[in-house]
């Protein structure tokens, strides 16, 4: 006969605490598993039935119910294992930590190597260091903060578009992807296969380069496209004639653009103010990214454009068009789903961030607010 066990009670907190923990998407399964049987065992269930329930042994219920009576919610987590002390030089420890944001003269950043010998540890120890502080100087990420001084009206403008698109009314996303190159492989690469990855030459052959512009339908999806040798005013108004043909009449058009000069030249300006149901919504300077024909742009480049190999433009313009038709067959559409408010959130503290770090010069930092 088990011995009896001592009873488990949790405080309403602590219930409430362990069923977060329990359904949480990021929290580790080893604790899901723990916080488990502290629920159970709180229900008054033995370590038998415990065990049959989460499909574990009994002696793990009960040494992680004997922590959780011993420990709190703190016993969830496991104990300090004994091992050898710390053996790393605490100043060598703070050079490896404070030099990695100062890199060595005439070099980007440091290396775990170039790390190593200026600190006298070894490589490893320089990454083991790195790691557990979250530290990763091989790695840079691009950003791009807008200095519109109506940032915020124009980017609530266009995400007003996305959320609450307006009755009877097109809403298009529209730019150019221009220099779409016709690059022809010097040698034909090997197709993906078992055991391998599909390859392809560095180099290549020059054949030219066509101009795609585009015109995302945010409501269904669906591509209009006109291909042209070049991106001036007059392909521009041609494209925009092609969207007015195609739009039925009685429907107004909200076009998403962005600040290039082609977009606002005088002969284009004109020829719209003569079409009321046109209305022009331009991003943010240097925030192309809220324009969602962007994201259809880096499918085409990925799946087309480079990944091809085109003999002639004639060729990169047929594999572009049978994409699209493909596409518009079963489009598929790119929905906004961010929330604003968070996003401007990042973005004050990006600026804040930038503001504050020693390497802005002064003009930069006031650019920035």
């Amino acid at each position: 006969m088990a011995r009896p066990k001592l009873p488990l009670h949790l405080s309403a907190e602590q219930r409430t605490e362990l069923q977060r923990l329990v359904k949480a998407p990021n929290t580790p399964q080893k604790i899901v598993r723990r916080a488990r049987i502290a629920l159970l065992a709180a229900e008054g269930k033995d370590n038998q039935q415990i065990a049959a329930e989460v499909q574990t042994s009994h002696v793990t219920v009960g040494q992680w119910r004997q922590r959780v009576l011993d420990l709190g919610l703190a016993g969830l987590q496991e104990a300090p294992r004994p091992g050898r002390p710390q053996t790393l030089p605490a100043h060598k420890v703070q050079t490896v930590l404070s030099e990695v944001v100062r890199p060595p003269k005439g070099r980007a950043r440091w290396s775990c190597r170039s790390m190593a010998r200026h600190s006298g540890l070894s490589r490893s120890a320089v990454q083991r260091l790195w790691a557990a502080n979250d530290l990763k100087p091989h790695r840079t990420r691009t950003f791009k903060l807008s200095n519109d001084p109506q940032f915020e009206v124009k980017f609530w403008d266009i995400v007003g578009l996305y959320l609450d698109p307006p009755t009877r009314a097109l809403v298009l996303c529209c730019d150019e992807k221009s220099q779409c190159q016709a690059l022809e492989r010097t040698q034909p690469g090997l197709p993906l296969g078992q055991g391998h990855i599909a390859t392809r030459t560095h180099d290549y052959y020059r054949h030219g380069t066509v101009t795609l512009f585009a015109a995302l339908n945010y409501l269904n999806g669906k591509i209009l496209a006109e291909r042209a040798p070049r991106h001036r005013h007059q392909e521009w108004l041609k494209f925009l004639k092609a969207i007015e043909t195609a739009a039925p009449p009685e429907v107004d058009i909200h076009l998403i653009l962005d600040n290039y000069a082609t977009h606002k030249h005088p002969k284009v300006l004109r020829w719209l103010a003569q079409r009321p149901r046109f209305h022009l919504h331009f991003t943010p300077t240097s925030a192309s990214w809220l324009n969602l024909v962007e994201r259809f742009f880096r499918d085409l480049s990925q799946d087309v454009v480079l990944s091809g190999s085109f003999t002639s433009v004639g060729e990169l313009s047929e594999a572009i068009w049978a994409y699209l038709h493909e596409r518009n067959l079963k489009p598929q559409r790119y929905e906004w789903r961010a929330e604003g408010q968070a996003i401007l959130e990042k973005i004050r503290r990006a600026r804040k961030a930038l503001a504050s770090s020693p390497h802005i010069t002064k003009d930069t930092s006031e650019t920035l607010h």
